[in-house]
């Protein structure tokens, strides 16, 4: 027996709200950094300014009713519940899109393009490049259920949403993602679920290979550099997910400006904000994402994905076409002769002039018209 889909209405109790602003008064602050750039982490002011935004000005109700706003619906594959927005288009010949967030995103990244994917016209858009939307929570993020066993592997997910697909009735499909969403995308690719037609990456993960690297150009060499800076000196929190997300946990989960540093310092250094993340996404925007890791206390949860998975990435063959649209401030963007290596069946590839590692997030016009032109041909 098929498992049913059910609406889910999000209605955080009053008591989490009024627990979260006691927390955030009584916070404990260490020093300010001895540095005047990001080499130690989130900067103490930047931190502080958006703590005490929360703590007297952020609003969650109004996040709360954005959330419901869109559709959200639970169901449960594997033995785990799963969050997901859907959004049906008024087009009944849109093209089915399962679209997926990383870490430290969430399906919030995803608010300013649902309405233009879903329904073009009212956004000045052509019907003809409709979307039926669905963005689902990874299984330990935001009101996904938590996995209670190990072995939830990108490639589990991948699974999982091929059977998300398939319980929404949608037969032909492309999925999407960035971040932990591209390696899951990535997954889907490799073992195709009945309906996946294509996928779409806005993060290309292709390292150069050794026989590549004795004729690279200059911009070449740069991204090389991108590529080691990130090994060397960006990729602490990945290291101590990966290897202790548990310790980690316990500090997140009862602190939350220790859970908003931790994810704000993340915006600083991967989008395209000369150094502002506040000149992209407004606070408002910060903290909703925040909020999907506070409230349900998915510091643990989310960070074990990278425990089953960080140093597990799949080579396999990917067989069905890939679209690629690369924004110039991602974490460590490759080369596309890098990525022919890897993926023997780009349809589309697109090197963009602004925007970061949460594209949707930060350039949503520009990401809903890579959308649009790289998964036409799959219609």
């Amino acid at each position: 027996m098929m498992e049913p889909v059910t609406p889910f209405v999000l209605s955080v109790p009053e008591e989490a709200l009024d627990d979260l602003r006691q927390r955030l008064a009584r916070t404990r602050w260490p020093e300010k950094e001895t540095v005047d750039d990001l080499r130690q982490g989130a900067p103490l002011a930047a931190v502080q300014d958006l703590c005490d935004y929360w703590l007297r000005a952020y609003d969650w109700r109004r996040c709360e009713a954005m959330l419901n706003g869109f559709g959200q619906h639970m169901t449960r594959i594997d033995g785990v519940d799963i969050h997901f927005i859907h959004r049906r288009s008024p087009n009944p010949d849109a093209l089915p899109l399962i679209i997926t967030h990383g870490w430290p995103g969430s399906v919030i990244e995803f608010h300013k393009i649902i309405g233009p994917l879903a329904d073009p016209a009212a956004h000045g858009g052509d019907p003809a490049d409709a979307f039926h939307v669905v963005a689902p929570s990874i299984p330990g993020y935001g009101f996904s259920g938590k996995p209670l066993q190990a072995g939830w592997t990108t490639q589990r997910i991948a699974a999982a949403w091929g059977e998300l697909m398939r319980r929404l009735g949608y037969e032909h499909y492309v999925a999407q993602g960035g971040d932990w969403g591209s390696a899951i995308s990535i997954a889907m690719g490799e073992a195709p679920p009945p309906g996946l037609a294509a996928i779409h990456l806005n993060m290309v993960t292709a390292p150069s290979g050794r026989d590549q690297r004795d004729d690279m150009d200059d911009r070449e060499k740069a991204l090389l550099a991108r590529a080691r800076y990130y090994r060397d000196q960006g990729n602490g929190y990945a290291v101590q997910q990966s290897t202790r997300p548990q310790t980690l946990a316990y500090g997140l989960t009862d602190s939350p400006a220790g859970q908003a540093a931790w994810i704000f310092e993340k915006f600083f250094e991967w989008t395209d904000c000369n150094g502002d993340p506040l000149s992209v996404l407004t606070r408002d925007e910060l903290l909703d994402n925040i909020m999907l890791y506070w409230l349900p206390a998915t510091a643990g949860s989310s960070g074990r994905l990278y425990w089953e998975s960080f140093r597990h990435f799949s080579g396999g063959e990917v067989r069905v076409p890939v679209a690629a649209s690369i924004f110039p401030k991602d974490i460590s963007p490759p080369a596309r002769r890098w990525a022919d290596r890897r993926f023997s069946n780009i349809v589309y590839w697109n090197e963009l002039d602004r925007g970061g590692h949460f594209a949707a997030f930060e350039q949503p016009e520009l990401f809903v018209n890579e959308l649009r032109v790289a998964l036409r041909p799959f219609r």
